[in-house]
């Protein structure tokens, strides 16, 4: 059983740091897309980061490029969002996910849609303030 499980989640200030990681288990070997996205209530789910496992794609969304950092350890188990120079738009729920990706089409394009990714984590709070 596939499980995507999202830690490092809480409160920050504005202009602060915070860190997310994402534990996989169960995802069979071979080449995978993996995700960040955000939601707010009353707003669609919004694509943050993207990286091919194999370290050859990575996008982000127009709202945190520069500021959001997207990796995996080198065990390809964990991935992690590391989320600097905070301001309130960043307080959202954080999802992880995941998508095999066969020939890297999925993280080849730019955009970074919810559509694309079958597999989910629960998702973790992170709230910015002043």
């Amino acid at each position: 059983q596939v499980q995507l499980v999202e830690s490092g989640g809480g409160s920050a200030q504005v202009g602060g740091s915070l860190r997310l990681s994402c534990a996989a288990s169960g995802l069979t070997s071979g080449r995978y897309c993996m995700g960040w996205f955000r939601q707010v209530p009353g707003k669609a789910r919004e694509g943050v980061a993207k990286m091919d496992s194999t370290g050859e794609f990575t996008h982000y969304g127009d709202a945190v490029r520069g500021r959001f950092t997207i990796s995996q350890d080198n065990d390809k188990n964990t991935l992690h969002l590391e989320m600097n120079i905070l301001i309130p738009e960043d307080t959202a729920r954080y999802y992880c996910a995941a998508q095999r990706d066969f020939w890297g089409s999925i993280c080849r394009s730019t955009t970074i849609y919810q559509s694309d990714f079958q597999y989910w984590g629960q998702g973790i709070q992170a709230t910015i303030s002043s």
